[in-house]
């Protein structure tokens, strides 16, 4: 099913660049304190976790819903969209938990490799973890961007197995190909030029650790060299994670090919004026499995969605969001 979403900007702020820019700037001293914990996973690695609250042993606080936020590309618990989530979840009586990508808290994670688009195992073994210390509670989930297409993928790998209740991805880039393109183009680079910064700068404190001369057959004495996220994706993000190059890891890990297995409530919010997108991206109705709604915005940028006022502005995604979800869990 496809929506027409009911969302409408603050007046003059209806540029996709604004709506996308001005949360991380009005957005910075947003306070959210929660409770950290460290999962180990099989592989020697490990997955840094942030909870509203520490679920308790009584009976009642474990039959409360559990929401899962998945970040974007090099988020964390300090992007104001996760924490204005995290507080939105807990303001309706639920239990947030966001899982840190590989990486992506204060501390590096300890194996060469790190996450990517279309890795789902992490998510899983999370999930089996939960399922083992509080199978009573219900599940939901909500991923941005990098983590909303990680997430549709899941529920499409899971399919009826799938433990959430519901799900929404917002701003997924559904089709990496097209995605990458886009932000290799026009006032997009802006954004891609932020983001390879901070990959970059992961990869020159890994290396002191690990040799990707060795382990990739790349140099990181040349990354500066990198100009684009084919490129950094091609050199670095495939090879490190089992890909035959950057155009073998958007083929197998864009979730749009994957929808039609999606079998549990799934909601996809999409901006058609996301300036990390094309048009292109955007599935056919056909796409869709019978429990997929596609909710299409003329207006809200990437993670953006600002309505309100400009002196009072409101986060519509920590409205919609919960919304959704509430009919489920």
């Amino acid at each position: 099913m496809i929506l027409h979403s009911q969302f409408t900007p603050a007046s003059g702020l209806s540029n996709a660049h604004l709506q996308t820019l001005l949360p991380i700037l009005l957005r910075k001293n947003l306070k959210f304190k929660g409770v950290k914990q460290r999962l180990e996973l099989d592989d020697g690695d490990f997955l840094d976790l942030v909870w509203t609250e520490k679920p308790a042993n009584n009976a009642a606080q474990k039959n409360k819903p559990i929401v899962i936020v998945f970040h974007g590309l090099e988020g964390s618990i300090h992007s104001p969209y996760a924490k204005g989530m995290m507080l939105a979840i807990k303001a309706r009586g639920w239990i947030g938990l966001l899982m840190h990508f590989r990486g992506c808290s204060e501390f590096d994670n300890r194996l060469a490799r790190t996450y990517h688009s279309g890795e789902t195992a992490d998510a899983k073994q999370l999930l089996n973890w939960l399922k083992k210390h509080y199978a009573n509670a219900n599940l939901a989930a909500v991923g941005f961007s990098l983590g909303g297409n990680m997430l549709l993928k899941l529920q499409a790998e899971l399919a009826e197995a799938s433990p959430f209740n519901a799900v929404v991805s917002v701003c997924a880039p559904l089709q990496l190909d097209a995605c990458a393109t886009r932000l290799n183009s026009g006032f997009s680079k802006i954004y891609q030029m932020y983001l390879l910064f901070y990959l970059k700068q992961k990869l020159r404190t890994k290396s002191t650790q690990h040799d990707y001369k060795k382990l990739i057959n790349f140099d990181v004495n040349n990354v500066h060299k990198i100009k684009n996220f084919w490129t950094f994706d091609d050199k670095v993000t495939a090879p490190l994670h089992g890909f035959l190059g950057a155009d073998d890891y958007y083929k197998q890990c864009s979730s749009r090919q994957y929808l039609k297995n999606i079998k549990n409530p799934s909601l996809i919010l999409l901006a058609l004026d996301d300036p990390f997108m094309l048009p292109e991206i955007i599935p056919e109705e056909a796409e869709l499995s019978a429990t997929t709604q596609l909710e299409l915005s003329l207006t809200g940028g990437h993670v953006g969605f600002i309505n309100g006022t400009v002196l009072k502005p409101k986060y519509w995604l920590e409205e919609r969001v919960p919304e959704f979800l509430s009919e489920f869990i």
